[in-house]
């Protein structure tokens, strides 16, 4: 694979609908898998660029294309991650793991301890690759109107 660049998000950024796209792809594998659905598909390219201008957003790039990102909001004790997407002809190639570490990188500059996120209790795959990543469970909580656990919070400690 050519080089892999990750940056934040420029500030002159307009390719909304294909962050968005990028978005779709990366968590459609979900789609009747999880319950409640992602909130992925409550997004638009307009809900794109007010949530990049309240949270930190990294992208990461090959030739010019757009491959992944990542959205960082501030937390009174943590950094939270969350839209990590990867485009499928990507994978492997440690783009998710460059990603999070750009994130790490803003929380240890933001005087952050650690990383935060949620994933769905029933993406094993994920609660695997987040472990891998150094992240531990630390609550498991219910979407409204669940009375069972459907989220899983991790965290990482940084610094």
């Amino acid at each position: 694979m050519t080089d892999v660049t990750v940056s934040r998000l420029p500030g002159d950024f307009s390719a909304w609908d294909d962050l968005l796209g990028l978005i779709m792809r990366s968590f459609a594998y979900m789609d009747g898998v999880i319950d409640p659905p992602s909130s992925a598909h409550k997004l638009t390219p307009e809900a794109l660029r007010r949530k990049a201008g309240e949270e930190t957003c990294f992208i990461a790039t090959v030739d010019g294309r757009l491959v992944g990102c990542i959205f960082a909001a501030d937390r009174q004790d943590a950094l939270y991650v969350g839209k990590l997407a990867v485009d499928e002809s990507s994978r492997g190639f440690g783009i998710g793991r460059m990603l999070m570490l750009a994130a790490e990188r803003h929380a240890l500059e933001q005087g952050k301890p650690a990383l935060e996120l949620q994933t769905r209790v029933e993406l094993l795959d994920n609660h695997a690759t987040f472990a891998r990543l150094g992240f531990v469970e630390v609550e498991r909580t219910a979407h409204e109107g669940y009375d069972r656990p459907t989220s899983l919070t991790l965290r990482k400690h940084i610094g």
